[in-house]
């Protein structure tokens, strides 16, 4: 996976000078609005379809920035006072600290994605200068172009959505319809976390969680592709993502968590 980064690595990014990437001439513009940096990983503020203004806001990241979880371990609605540093559009300055209030939801299994509730609203963290990213409920398209924000890195990868997985397996984890990068998309340790944003309409699509570092089968910062048949590719080099859409249906507003509403596609305990 893309590692969470600790010890004097985090000391590293003191020194590194932020820039972002600019959109394409007629699509819409890509930056740090929403995005936050936490201690090892990075996340974004996201709003699934059905949130209104003054419910607790959701921040959007790996489970394994939370923690190495076991096979088949699945944290529902846990108490947690973690924090995050909100990024400005540049990515150059912080517009404040939010804090969790709970974990609502983190896992290895099938996908990596955490979400934790804050204690502002969407509605106060307008009022910091920022404003959460859309969580779309769309399968996206290979081809399409898309852009990883880290806000760890307070970086921007311009990529495309190269093709999708059947089955993604690296060491005890398998996930399912993980979006694979072009070539070119050169996600490293710390971008763990970063949203996937579709440039067209602005949209979270995905959660970066990993890539093949060395070339390794199926291993640890190795994943493998496996197809519907069994067989195992190896892309060196290559980095992927999880999908977020199926994540929409298990959000019904309100900063709650509903694992049994029709199309929910995310693990239960």
């Amino acid at each position: 996976m893309a590692k969470r980064l600790t010890g004097a690595v985090l000391t590293a990014v003191l020194v590194l000078t932020a820039f972002a990437i600019p959109a394409n001439a007629g699509r819409a513009p890509v930056d740090f609005t929403g995005i936050v940096a936490l201690n090892n990983c990075s996340g974004s503020v996201v709003r699934p379809p059905s949130a209104q203004s003054s419910d607790r806001a959701l921040v959007l990241t790996n489970g394994h920035c939370v923690k190495l979880m076991a096979d088949r371990e699945v944290i529902v609605d846990r108490a947690d006072s973690r924090t995050f540093t909100l990024l400005d559009r540049g990515g150059g300055g912080s517009l404040g600290t939010l804090r969790a209030e709970r974990l609502l939801y983190a896992t290895m299994t099938g996908t990596d994605a955490a979400l934790y509730r804050l204690t502002a609203t969407y509605a106060q963290v307008e009022g910091l200068g920022s404003r959460a990213l859309d969580l779309s409920p769309a399968h996206p398209v290979a081809g399409t172009d898309i852009r990883v924000v880290s806000g760890y890195w307070k970086r921007i990868y311009s990529c495309r959505a190269d093709g999708f997985v059947y089955r993604m397996r690296e060491g005890n984890w398998t996930w399912h319809d993980s979006i694979r990068y072009t070539a070119s998309c050169n996600v490293v340790g710390g971008t763990s976390g970063s949203p996937v944003v579709d440039v067209a309409s602005g949209a979270v699509v995905g959660v970066n969680n990993t890539g093949n570092e060395s070339g390794g089968r199926c291993t640890t910062n190795n994943p493998c592709e496996v197809d519907e048949s069994g067989n195992i590719t190896v892309r060196r080099g290559i980095g992927y993502a999880q999908q977020t859409y199926q994540m929409a249906p298990c959000l019904p507003g309100g900063g709650r968590l509903d694992l049994n509403a029709p199309g929910c596609g995310l693990a239960r305990p």
